[in-house]
């Protein structure tokens, strides 16, 4: 399974929707790095994928994006194929 990495900070509604969404689809482990505890990887995240907001998740080297682009591709049936990609 690919590796799931999801910016974030402590107290997000939305990541932690994303991070049940991706149990819910057999992800055991999300990397979670948070940003509002080192600003440093604030600037990465937004360097990285152009946006300010979190969650920002990336499977495997795949930008997904934030909780609604997360949960569009599971409903078009892309998520768990992406999940699945060696």
């Amino acid at each position: 399974m690919n590796k799931v990495i999801m910016y974030s900070t402590q107290v997000c509604p939305y990541c932690q929707m994303a991070e049940r969404l991706l149990k819910s689809r057999g992800v055991e482990q999300v990397e979670k790095v948070l940003i509002d505890k080192d600003p440093a990887r604030r600037a990465e995240m937004m360097t990285r994928t152009g946006r300010r907001t979190v969650p920002q998740v990336f499977i495997g080297e795949t930008h997904v994006g934030g909780y609604d682009d997360l949960s569009a591709l599971d409903r078009a049936g892309g998520l768990t194929p992406l999940l699945e990609a060696a």
